[in-house]
């Protein structure tokens, strides 16, 4: 194995490790009010595009790292949504 792979998946362990606690927090208190919405869709878009270009390249620690980050980004950005969403409709 050389550098450029194992730098790769250090970067795919460090990626998960950075993602896991928001979404395991959003998931068990449902809480989304201090997540920005631009910033959770913008990151979630990215790593959706890094995941189709580790496709298109055959790199799977990009492809695993960023399918991951894109399953963990859409699991936040819906429970915000859905937040905003009743929140508002309770308000009125």
């Amino acid at each position: 194995m050389d550098a450029a792979t194992i730098i790769g998946y250090a970067a795919t362990v460090t990626l998960l490790l950075g993602y896991l606690p928001q979404t395991i927090r959003t998931i068990r208190t449902r809480s989304t009010d201090d997540i920005a919405m631009g910033t959770f869709s913008m990151m979630g878009l990215g790593a959706l595009l890094f995941a189709i270009q580790g496709a298109m390249t055959g790199n799977m620690p990009l492809l695993v790292a960023n399918i991951c980050s894109t399953t963990m980004s859409s699991i936040i950005f819906g429970i915000k949504i859905y937040n905003d969403y009743f929140k508002k409709k309770k308000k009125k």
